[in-house]
């Protein structure tokens, strides 16, 4: 029953994220006390998504270090400064919308890119090692590119927000990593499969908590936030562009160009909703959920042009099949 359930959420994962935020909007006075509970469940769902990994896979992947190089290059340094350009040059006179959009593209990668590039067939094991180096990076890379791009013009609790990734993201990943070379995979093949469906149901509560707390800058569609969704869909749109468009310029194979495009595409979103809310002031997360709104549609547009039908065999047909990762 938990892996019907977990295929039919799979099935419909560009969905379950939109549909989270209008329940959240919708049910804000009964969904913004629950605020307290959303690090513990965001907590669960990396625990649920490390069980996984291994710490012989990360060894393997470090070998060639080449992709996970140039995905930190992309994801925490070319895409926070494009942020920060378009949001000066977008919203010139709004330092927390500048802020939103920049901690938009600063999080670490998502682990649900892991569902994208298996449906995909990408590298598996280079994807694992992204999420997981980029993980324990995040506690210093986030708090310090925000620091550097921002400065003073935004109060923000910058050693909360460290310890808040810590404990949510560093520790529940080692505690999973942990437990699956313990048992020796078996917590992957066992617990895996039946926490999988509860992960995807904690995103979908993650994200109508912290829609419900912003849920009062959504009360007017006015033309200013349909100018910032369009702002939000474009930066994030480039993340897929430039992960897809790195890969080729090094002519890496298929495998690696489909994890690089995802994993610098996609986000994950539900840990930079959790900071905006908790260490900023709300304005500060409405970029953050509007990124949420797109951010799986696009994954599946993106994973549909440039890896399927004719854009699989031009791709096939430029990129080497050898192993780069």
């Amino acid at each position: 029953m938990l892996q019907t359930i977990n295929r039919f959420l799979e099935k419909w994962l560009p969905l379950v994220t939109p549909t989270s935020v209008a329940i959240g909007l919708l049910l804000s006075v009964w969904l913004s006390p629950f605020t307290a509970a959303v690090p513990w469940i965001f907590a669960f769902m990396t625990f649920s998504g490390s069980l996984g990994m291994n710490f012989r896979d990360l060894q393997r992947v470090m070998t060639h270090p080449l992709p996970i190089l140039l995905f930190l290059v992309v994801v925490h340094a070319v895409m926070p400064l494009l942020a920060w350009s378009m949001g000066h040059l977008a919203f010139p006179d709004d330092p927390l919308t500048i802020t939103g959009l920049i901690l938009l593209l600063t999080i670490p990668t998502g682990i649900v890119s892991f569902t994208w590039v298996t449906i995909y067939k990408g590298h598996t094991a280079l994807t694992l090692s992204i999420i997981l180096i980029d993980t324990f990076l995040s506690p210093f890379l986030v708090p310090y590119t925000l620091s550097l791009l921002i400065g003073a013009k935004v109060e923000m609790d910058t050693w909360g927000m460290l310890q808040g990734l810590v404990w949510m993201v560093v520790v529940p990943s080692l505690l999973g990593m942990a437990i699956n070379q313990w048992t020796g995979g078996r917590a992957k093949s066992e617990w895996g499969p039946k926490l999988a469906p509860f992960s995807k149901i904690g995103l979908a509560l993650v994200v109508m908590i912290n829609s419900a707390v912003i849920a009062p800058y959504f009360k007017q569609w006015d033309s200013g936030i349909l100018f910032l969704g369009a702002v939000c869909v474009f930066v994030v749109a480039l993340g897929y562009v430039i992960g897809w468009g790195s890969a080729r310029l090094f002519r890496m194979d298929r495998g690696a160009a489909v994890s690089l495009m995802f994993n610098c595409g996609m986000r994950n979103i539900s840990a930079g909703a959790v900071l905006a809310t908790s260490f900023f002031p709300p304005a500060v997360a409405v970029p953050t959920i509007i990124g949420m709104l797109f951010q799986q549609m696009m994954a599946s547009f993106f994973g549909y042009v440039f890896f399927s039908g004719k854009m699989l065999k031009a791709a096939k047909g430029s990129l080497p099949q050898g192993k780069s990762a």
